[in-house]
């Protein structure tokens, strides 16, 4: 049985009448005599159908799959029901580098993986089809919603946080730029975490020589179609910014496969003000392993210079990567190894030593 809560005359029916649902996965539970699947889709619309739910999986009458593009509504609702200790929590990324074949870095950095863009051969297509879907997440989750009274505001901020996907977040520097104030900043911010729309990345703040690491986040858009659409920026990728992107897509990357590993990893940064900074550390058991993004094609000991300053500084990395275009893996010195892009999934879910995916 599957229900989606994106019609709105179907919406409405389950607003006005949660308990319905009871009734007829009872009935289908006795057609079938068999515990049946429910899948409610957009369910994030109908917060009331929860105890709905929680009623039927107590009694065992049915296993749910409950699937939403947002949990903003369920998290901070009054009284929402979110299943405590029902419920396993999963999140339904793009598609991964190990499931996409063999797109050229290019067309991912422009176009992402989301699997309708990804799939459509040709690129004026995908343009106004991520073109629409910015479009459209902004309508809907804001607009139709109600999560901000400034919609225009909104936009703007968006398209600047796009812009500053990847970069040091200074809240109070967006703050001025909008016009708006630091709080407001923030509850935006929150809004586009709370729709899967960005990951927010900490950085690491203790080290045993160093006082002044940096202490505020970055933020990542969680597909690199939509965050260039948001910016406002045009199909076409400019030298000055490829190794920025890249830096981007692999920590997105990163995200995703870590996601498989049960919890066992998050993914940080490191950066001293005063020098050294490494793109990315995968911060896991207890041990780091820094990684640094590179759009070369043959790396040199002149790229790893940070990632030798920090497997000094820290005694709980042993080894650091460079991710970059080379075609074969290259050791760089005993402690560094440069890896080719198309890797990064095999070295997180393979090589690193976390929990593999069931």
């Amino acid at each position: 049985m599957q229900v989606s809560f994106i019609r709105p005359d179907i919406r409405q029916r389950y607003e006005q009448r949660p308990g319905m649902l009871s009734g007829e996965v009872e009935a289908l539970k006795r057609a079938t005599d068999n515990v049946p699947l429910v899948i409610l889709d957009e369910v994030q619309r109908v917060p009331a159908i929860f105890d709905v739910v929680q009623d039927l999986i107590d009694r065992r009458i049915a296993n749910f799959i409950l699937s939403g593009s947002s949990a903003r509504k369920i998290r901070r609702g009054p009284a929402v029901n979110l299943l405590p200790g029902r419920v396993i929590t999963l999140h339904l990324d793009p598609l991964m580098q190990c499931e996409g074949g063999d797109e050229t870095l290019e067309n991912i950095l422009l176009y992402g993986s989301l699997p309708a863009i990804y799939s459509e051969s040709d690129n004026g297509n995908r343009e106004l089809d991520l073109g629409s879907y910015a479009t459209a997440y902004l309508e809907a989750e804001v607009r139709s919603e109600a999560l901000v009274r400034n919609v225009g505001v909104f936009g703007r901020f968006l398209e600047l946080a796009a812009a500053e996907s990847g970069k040091i977040m200074n809240f109070h520097r967006v703050s001025q730029d909008l016009g708006v104030s630091h709080t407001t900043i923030t509850s935006y911010f929150e809004i586009l975490e709370d729709c899967l729309i960005i990951e927010k990345i900490d950085p690491i703040t203790r080290a045993v020589t160093r006082k002044k690491l940096t202490k505020s986040q970055k933020y990542l858009f969680f597909d690199m179609g939509v965050r260039r659409l948001a910016a406002k920026e045009g199909p076409t990728l400019m030298s000055a910014t490829k190794g920025f992107l890249l830096e981007q897509y692999v920590g997105i990357e990163i995200i995703r496969c870590l996601r498989l590993t049960a919890g066992a990893g998050r993914l940080r940064f490191w950066r001293d003000p005063d020098g050294p900074e490494v793109d990315w550390v995968i911060d896991t058991q207890g041990k780091y392993y820094p990684i640094e993004v590179k759009w070369t094609d043959s790396p040199t000991t002149r790229d790893i210079r940070h990632l030798r300053v920090f497997l000094d500084e820290y005694e709980n990395a042993s080894h650091g990567f460079v991710v970059c275009r080379t075609p074969r893996r290259i050791q760089l010195d005993e402690r560094v190894t440069a890896l080719p892009w198309r890797d990064i999934d095999r070295l997180v879910l393979d090589e690193l030593p976390l929990p593999r995916p069931a």
